[in-house]
């Protein structure tokens, strides 16, 4: 059974940072992409960042571009969402979701699996 599980989100001040998990398990294909995404009150879900198991590309929302950071440890099947300089206005649910296959995009039909989520607050 294919899981994720996002953790590390809390309550923070503006300007510091938070790293996000999402761990990863069940995993029976070799290709897949690892999105994070988010959801504010009141917005739509948006695609923040994704990496590619085949190649390590990465890409970035122009949102969080410059201050997030995405990677992944293959050997603890855990990719990570480090957050630095984080706004108000980065306070949102955020989730993880794999795509099976080597086609990255922010469309989220796309994606086969999804994590629970997690909370980020951020005050000012």
């Amino acid at each position: 059974e294919v899981q994720l599980v996002e953790s590390g989100g809390g309550l923070v001040q503006a300007g510091v940072s938070l790293r996000l998990s999402c761990a990863t398990s069940g995993f029976t294909f070799n290709d897949y992409v690892i999105g994070w995404f988010r959801h504010a009150p009141g917005k739509e879900r948006e695609g923040i960042s994704w990496i590619s198991s085949s190649d390590g590309r990465t890409y970035y929302a122009d949102s969080v571009k410059g201050r997030f950071t995405i990677s992944s440890d293959y050997a603890k099947n855990t990719v990570y969402l480090q957050m630095n300089i984080l706004k108000p206005e980065d306070t949102a649910v955020y989730y993880c979701a794999v795509l099976i296959g080597t086609l990255p995009t922010f469309l989220q039909s796309n994606y086969d699996y999804w994590g629970q989520g997690t909370q980020v607050t951020v005050s000012s």
